[in-house]
């Protein structure tokens, strides 16, 4: 009889570990090439914990989002309230407004984790946008990191997402307002808005089903695609290497900073921690979203004074400041003033971020692997659109709240809707000019210390009677860093051929040295 044996490891034993502690780990996993994970370094600066405190803010998110959806109940069948909360006892509620009143007042810490996650998700996109406009301005979305660009691009989307669904659940008034909305902006969508609105609803407004669809997109859907890119961008992050500020011994070819275990590993715990603990904290001492206040979702009232969470206030805001303005064409009628801003802006918008990185490349023509920060005084231009960017965004997130503002300056909403507006187009080109001016004379700034030192505040008198101001040298570390700049060159048309280059060819040189030239 033949018996087959299997191949083990020199030395192995048949039925015996091969070793035991690390080597009998290492013998079952890949515990030999984690290794070189726990000695990666990770680069000391405290914007690279903008990523850190949105992950942290996740896992929290996780974590109370369990607790919520042990107790909550996503019905939209009326019944009456027999809860705690007195003022509402009797009144014809959903199933999905009476569970949030049970979590709110009858489960034990039930307010406490409530208020946790709403807070969590609030600081969870913050993190993302601030960590998104870390990497814009320092250019770290430049070869090979694109595609990391783009999945963090995706997070912030799906995050809005998730955040608009989960605050639309408790079927209150307030939340129930911002479906009305929803609403709205599908009806506005030529041919298809109707068929998709009774889609999403289950027929006609508010129907039945949508407080039960979100609640599956809410706890399910998103949540997946979110913890499956958080986990491709943090691969790639370890894969690509960690981007770093220029310094004395750093390059594009290293990376200077904290091993992962145990520097960067105690200090992220801490930090986590330090999240967890003040977002308990907010959870009990600061009030968010009342819903006992605003009362259950009727389709005949709107609540007064009505604001979205920050991250789709710009959304409100691009709908205040929008004209009326519709089109009858062949029987269908085009509203454009829901249209244009709640559909076609935010697509424009996005799409310009998402293809950033490449009409960068494009412009400047640069092919080159960048590992070093840019600081964004050296490039001006690309620092003035992300301040205009900054700027349009506010404004409308403003405007949003034109009512409110109205009413506490006591002046005419009419007349701050058209300032609004006209601020709308010229502050981000007024943005845009003097960030760019302000980045040049920081240029200036720098070049001045590098060749003539510091001012010490001291002033001296020569024997000829003139003042002097002291200066102090700079240290050769501060030398480094000032000096470390890029000089791209600006692209050039081809000298005996010029006049025959294409119109492309030419835009693009034109648009080339208008980036490098800023």
């Amino acid at each position: 009889m033949l018996f087959a044996r299997r191949k083990g490891r020199p030395g192995a034993k048949a039925g015996r570990p091969t070793g035991t502690g690390f080597r009998a780990l290492d013998s079952r996993l890949p515990a030999a090439e984690g290794g070189a994970l726990l000695r990666k370094a990770f680069p000391d600066h405290w914007s690279f914990l903008l990523g850190e405190i949105a992950l942290y803010s996740l896992v929290l998110l996780v974590l109370t989002g369990v607790f919520l959806t042990l107790f909550f109940n996503p019905g939209m069948s009326q019944v009456p309230y027999e809860g705690s909360y007195e003022p509402l006892r009797g009144v014809p509620v959903s199933e999905a407004y009476a569970s949030t009143l049970r979590i709110s007042f009858d489960v034990r810490g039930g307010l406490l984790i409530r208020q946790m996650h709403h807070w969590a998700a609030l600081v969870f996109v913050s993190a993302i946008g601030l960590h998104m406009l870390r990497i814009f301005f320092t250019g770290a979305f430049r070869k090979p990191r694109e595609l990391n660009w783009v999945i963090g691009l995706t997070l912030f989307l799906l995050a809005v997402v998730e955040g608009f669904c989960g605050y639309s659940l408790p079927d209150d008034l307030l939340s129930g307002t911002g479906m009305r909305v929803v609403q709205s902006l599908l009806l506005s969508i030529p041919v298809v808005g109707t068929y998709l609105m009774f889609f999403l609803f289950g027929g006609e407004y508010p129907g039945h089903d949508i407080v039960p669809r979100l609640y599956v997109t809410h706890i399910l859907l998103v949540p997946g695609l979110l913890l499956a890119l958080v986990v491709v961008h943090l691969i790639l992050v370890v894969y690509l290497k960690h981007t770093q500020w220029g310094g004395p011994g750093r390059s594009n070819r290293n990376v200077v900073g904290k091993p992962a275990f145990p520097g960067f590993t105690a200090s992220s715990a801490g930090l986590c921690a330090m999240v967890f603990g003040v977002l308990a904290l907010l959870g009990g001492l600061a009030q968010i979203n009342p819903v006992w206040d605003y009362g259950p979702y009727r389709a005949d009232q709107v609540s007064t004074g009505s604001q979205p969470d920050w991250y789709v206030g710009f959304l409100e805001g691009s709908l205040r400041l929008m004209p009326p303005f519709e089109t009858t064409l062949w029987g269908h009628t085009l509203v454009w003033n829901v249209l244009v801003p709640t559909v076609i802006l935010p697509a424009l918008l996005f799409l310009c971020l998402y293809l950033y990185p490449f009409l960068e490349r494009w412009v400047t023509g640069d092919t080159g692997e960048h590992h070093l920060c840019d600081r964004p005084r050296n490039r001006p231009v690309r620092t003035g659109l992300g301040a205009a960017g900054i700027t349009f965004y506010g404004v409308l997130l403003l405007a949003g709240g034109n009512d409110v503002v109205a009413y506490t300056l006591d002046i005419s909403l009419n007349a701050l809707t058209w300032v609004l507006r006209v601020a709308l187009v010229a502050g981000p080109v007024a943005a845009f000019l003097l960030t760019r001016s302000v980045c040049l004379g920081l240029q200036a700034h720098d070049l001045e210390r590098i060749e003539r030192g510091d001012e010490t505040g001291e002033v001296r008198q020569s024997v000829q009677g003139g003042l002097d101001e002291g200066r102090r040298p700079l240290s050769p570390r501060e030398r480094w860093t000032l000096a470390l700049k890029e000089s791209p060159r600006p692209l050039r048309l081809p000298g005996p051929d010029a006049g025959k280059a294409s119109r492309a060819r030419r835009l693009r040189v034109a648009l080339s040295r208008w980036f490098h030239g800023g």
